[in-house]
């Protein structure tokens, strides 16, 4: 059945050139905290100097426009046709952290990572409907909630002023974490349509303020950057493949899949379209491209935004090509390096207070998964195997030395809490699910 819309779908005619510029302007602008602060964390992570990280940020433009034509205008088999930005999502995170954190993996096995990630999601996307068993709400509720608590021990180090440097949790670092958070809390309490909307970037933009006042920013060497610049391919060489780096961001696809089939059919619902399987193929196939093609340009993984449901119902415009003028617009920004340059200038305690927000979002999300199980009667099933989920995954975080006696082989396995957690939970579902069809 094809259910591709047709070329002269009205929305899509409805709007002018210029409109659409504007609109999809307003969808990069929303999404652009998070299309910055990825390429932040994880060049700190690895201690890239800031003219690489600036690069990152590029990287990260150019190849999210480019993912984003794709899924929302198509290409062949890949695309679902629908408006969806592409990002990468705060549930690779911690993943991509823990990656960076192993020792001999460096950068050329993040994005051999990456790249592995994107060609399992290639491999799995046919049958996602057969995985998604093993992935219930109460499992994917459970992951995502923990994905969240170690993002925000993440977050507290970055406000902090950077966990175990000799001025952490200077009172000047606390404070103006704290006007970011402030800030960011304010513009969405009080900030009307596009404004609450960006109140993340607006925040990060209020302690950047701040911070150049207190004489903690620093430019120099942005005259030396090009106006325009391409991304070069492969830039920090060939990627290397590593067996645990690459499960890990294989159980990332998993879970992202899960969640992106879901955002799949509430956008259908939304535009008034229906969403067959196949539409759910093409839609989870531009991910794992868009994976694929994020480790390939010396970035991370993208894939289909839940916050494109937010999007559709904030413009109220249902057109895909929304999302192409947004596309093309991430790519020319892709192209600047100076203005990546000055992104890449923003202190760690102003992401630290913005980031407070964006992972406690993460958790929220497990939370409000977790609020539709059902915890009664037989559910008590459900409660044991959050509890015990949790209980486990916090180890790493709560006493880090539990697991020292643990082989060398294996310390990688069990010093990362979402690993841990996801585990457990998918073991736990198979071992105390009911034999009963239906059973939640």
């Amino acid at each position: 059945m094809n259910t591709l819309p047709p070329a002269t779908d009205q929305v899509d005619t409805l709007l002018s050139y210029p409109r659409l510029a504007l609109l999809g302007l307003q969808h990069v602008l929303v999404m652009y905290a998070n299309a910055v602060a990825l390429p932040l964390i994880i060049g700190a992570a690895l201690h890239l100097p800031k003219e690489q990280i600036a690069f990152l940020i590029n990287a990260d433009l150019f190849a999210c426009g480019i993912a984003t034509l794709i899924q929302s205008v198509g290409l062949g088999p890949f695309g679902i046709r629908l408006p969806v930005i592409m990002g990468v999502t705060a549930i690779a995170i911690q993943p991509l952290l823990s990656i960076a954190a192993m020792p001999g993996v460096g950068i050329t096995g993040l994005y051999g990572a990456v790249i592995a990630g994107g060609l399992y999601g290639l491999l799995v996307a046919p049958w996602v409907p057969r995985l998604i068993r093993f992935f219930p709400p109460v499992v994917t509720g459970t992951i995502l909630t923990m994905i969240g608590i170690a993002l925000i021990r993440v977050a507290l180090g970055w406000a902090g002023g950077g966990a175990g440097t000799p001025g952490f949790g200077a009172p000047a670092s606390l404070a103006v974490a704290a006007a970011v958070l402030l800030a960011v809390l304010l513009f969405a309490r009080f900030g009307r349509g596009l404004f609450g909307n960006i109140a993340v970037l607006l925040g990060i933009a209020v302690g950047y303020a701040i911070s150049s006042a207190l004489g903690w920013t620093s430019l120099q060497g942005l005259a030396d950057e090009p106006w325009v610049r391409l991304v070069t391919p492969l830039a920090f060489g060939l990627p290397t493949f590593d067996l645990l780096p690459c499960l890990m961001m294989c159980l990332v696809m998993t879970v992202v899949f899960v969640e992106a089939t879901g955002m799949f059919f509430a956008l259908g619902v939304m535009t008034g379209r229906p969403i067959a399987p196949e539409d759910v193929k093409r839609g989870l196939r531009a991910d794992a491209l868009g994976t694929v093609i994020g480790g390939v340009f010396n970035t991370f993984p993208y894939l289909s935004y839940s916050q494109n449901v937010g999007l559709v119902g904030l413009t109220g415009v249902h057109s895909r090509w929304v999302c192409a003028a947004a596309g093309v617009i991430m790519l020319v920004l892709g192209l600047i390096p100076k203005v990546a340059f000055i992104a890449a200038s923003i202190p760690q305690v102003v992401l630290g207070g913005a980031s407070l927000v964006m992972f406690g979002m993460v958790a929220a999300t497990g939370v409000r998964i977790l609020a539709q199980v059902s915890f009664d009667g037989a559910g008590n099933r459900n409660a044991l195997l959050v509890a015990v989920a949790l209980g486990i995954g916090l180890v790493p975080i709560v006493q880090p030395g539990f697991f020292a006696s643990v082989p060398a082989m294996l310390q990688p396995l069990v010093k990362d809490p979402i690993l841990l957690t996801a585990i457990v939970a998918v073991l736990l579902n198979l071992l105390l699910r009911s034999p009963q069809r239906g059973t939640p």
